[in-house]
């Protein structure tokens, strides 16, 4: 870890405010970037142990990196959280039943992506089979904590396990292709959401792209990066780095900001590996959120877009807003769609609390923060809730049910929502 990135805080206090845990957690500094980075530093110079309390003041960190942008030294908060938890992760000792579930989430799961087609697969057998219904009726899903079992309601229709063993690997522009760009298509974006993934590669033919899938990458590496497996996050980005590389795309499209941040963050993962740290940085330099791309082929002001009337705000995507830089394009795009309105969210750029897994792991401080995110969504008086990432998307999902408003208000992706506003997408499919 290094110490000059840890002296650069100058405990400003400038990070506070823009803290979820911190203000949620009533001001506790130990649950602040500006406490946590004291903490790391702490432990780095021998004055305590790196004990329960550390990791638990480290484990509650959302990792949305709010305080980034905000702080005027420039601390790199983000790496710095990862590679503490790394060097945690490293050194404790873990039971049994512990190992065993990391070893089949992080080696054995979401490396393969046949495992997440199969495992997804069994998923929509049950959605598709009248065994999810049962398990409604019969009140089974009440011995799942409740925020699983309110999830459980919101997750998307899933595709056959044949669809998703069927993917493209290039797709023609709808006319003369302005730009050639490759497609991140994700593991949980390409199964559980893949069909918001098929509405991406639809608006990118709509724009003129020409797009290339590339069936050998993976993972982006995320889920290890966050959770102290930093090996295997270094595997995963060098398989993507070899997939992407030679494709001569002018971008790198990805719809998940959780997937683009961690996808720009590549240079600095391998920064330690001379063969891989400068190929890691051009493949991190041609990445795009997909907003950007359609705002910059001004695919707005080419097509017709309109819905039946509706109030339309937009929650930001930390790590899309945050790491990405991108926060203007999405509202351009929405605002650019005829007979809505567009309201925007107090506070829309701090997080819904999702944050990958931490809604399941984190239950009590993800639910505390959704609640305050859900005041402000019906402050809008939106019946349209826009999102750019899939954890972003269910968890707004969730507070919408857990507040008993679903009959009257939805959240969507922005590109099923763009697409849905398209007027003629009829000559635009995946073939």
């Amino acid at each position: 870890m290094s110490q000059d990135e840890l002296l650069n805080c100058m405990r400003c206090g400038f990070c506070l405010p823009s803290c979820p845990t911190y203000i949620e957690s009533g001001f506790k500094e130990s649950h602040s970037p500006r406490g946590r980075l004291a903490v790391m530093k702490a432990v780095v110079d021998g004055v305590i142990e790196p004990d329960e309390d550390v990791e638990r003041s480290l484990n509650l960190c959302l990792g949305c990196r709010a305080c980034e942008p905000v702080c005027p030294s420039g601390v790199n908060y983000g790496h710095l959280l990862e590679e503490a938890r790394d060097i945690i992760q490293q050194n404790k000792k873990q039971s049994l039943p512990v190992r065993t579930v990391r070893k089949a989430v992080f080696s054995g799961l979401f490396p393969h992506q046949h495992r997440m087609q199969l495992l997804t697969g069994m998923l929509g057998l049950y959605q598709r089979s009248g065994l999810q219904k049962i398990a409604r009726k019969s009140g089974m899903l009440k011995v799942l904590p409740n925020t699983l079992s309110t999830m459980e309601k919101v997750l998307p229709p899933v595709p056959r396990l044949r669809e998703m063993k069927k993917r493209p690997t290039f797709l023609a522009a709808n006319e003369t292709a302005k730009k050639r760009v490759a497609f991140f298509s994700g593991c949980l974006m390409d199964t559980m959401f893949m069909k918001t993934n098929d509405a991406t590669m639809k608006l990118l033919q709509l724009a003129g792209c020409d797009i290339v899938i590339p069936p050998e990458q993976a993972c982006c590496g995320a889920l290890h990066g966050h959770s102290g497996e930093k090996g295997g996050a270094k595997e995963l980005a060098k398989r993507n780095i070899l997939a992407f590389e030679e494709l001569d795309a002018d971008y790198i499209i990805t719809n998940a900001g959780g997937c683009g941040a961690f996808l720009m963050d590549y240079g600095h993962l391998l920064q330690d590996e001379p063969q891989w740290v400068d190929r890691a940085r051009r493949f991190s330099n041609k990445l795009k959120d997909i907003s950007s791309v359609l705002v910059e082929l001004a695919f707005h002001q080419k097509y017709e877009l309109t819905l039946p009337y509706q109030l339309i705000s937009y929650q930001d995507s930390c790590h899309l807003r945050n790491v990405m830089n991108t926060s203007s394009e999405p509202r351009t795009l929405l605002q650019a769609i005829k007979n809505t309105e567009y309201r925007e969210m107090n506070n829309a750029d701090s997080c819904c609390g999702s944050a990958g897994i931490y809604n399941i792991v984190e239950s009590e401080m993800s639910m505390n923060i959704l609640d305050s995110k859900m005041k402000e969504v019906k402050g809008t008086g939106a019946t349209t809730i826009v999102t750019a990432n899939p954890g972003c998307l269910l968890q707004m999902k969730l507070g919408i049910e857990r507040e008993g408003i679903a009959d009257h208000v939805r959240a969507v992706h922005i590109v099923d929502l763009l697409l849905e506003a398209v007027k003629d997408v009829k000559s635009a499919c995946l073939s």
